[in-house]
């Protein structure tokens, strides 16, 4: 399917849960998980659909399979996701930074919201909308019910579809 990168968020999901992002035994969602802070966190290097520099961590769920997800995403300064859809409901917090987040098939910046530290934003399955960062980078909290995967309204602003520089 066109833009959808549910496969690499399940390949991230288990890279992440290799790096330790889950407790053993907590993996499965059979109990309670903790993670004591920040330091807790494990970081990974984003699926290529998500623009370069972004970082992942699969912090409860696989959002690959059906079922309850939570995950962050670190997102550098100066970094845009175009105007994308989701499959299922998505919730956002920004933990860290700020962020500008547009609702629509094209991207708006005059017409994007500004989130600080704390904001949040409930989105329904198969909103458009796009997020950017400023001079600072940002770090949100997504979740919701897997599978979760991301389709970029225009499939040439999916940046996996991008062919390096000399290929």
């Amino acid at each position: 399917m066109a833009g959808r990168t549910r496969a690499g968020i399940a390949a991230l999901a288990l890279v992440a849960v290799g790096a330790g992002a889950l407790a053993a035994g907590e993996a499965a969602h059979g109990g309670m998980i903790l993670l004591s802070g920040e330091a807790a966190v494990r970081w990974v290097p984003a699926p290529p659909s998500l623009p370069k520099g972004s970082e992942i961590s699969i912090i409860m769920g696989d959002p690959d399979k059906p079922g309850p997800f939570t995950l962050r995403v670190r997102i550098p300064a100066d970094t845009v996701i175009a105007p994308h859809t989701h499959a299922t409901d998505e919730s956002v917090t920004l933990l860290s930074g700020s962020l500008k987040h547009d609702m629509g098939e094209t991207l708006d910046k005059a017409r994007g919201k500004t989130m600080e530290r704390g904001g949040f934003v409930y989105l329904p399955a198969n909103m458009p909308h796009a997020l950017w960062t400023s001079s600072e980078p940002a770090v949100v909290q997504v979740s919701g019910t897997g599978p979760f995967g991301l389709t970029y309204v225009n499939p040439a602003d999916d940046p996996s579809r991008q062919v390096a520089p000399g290929r």
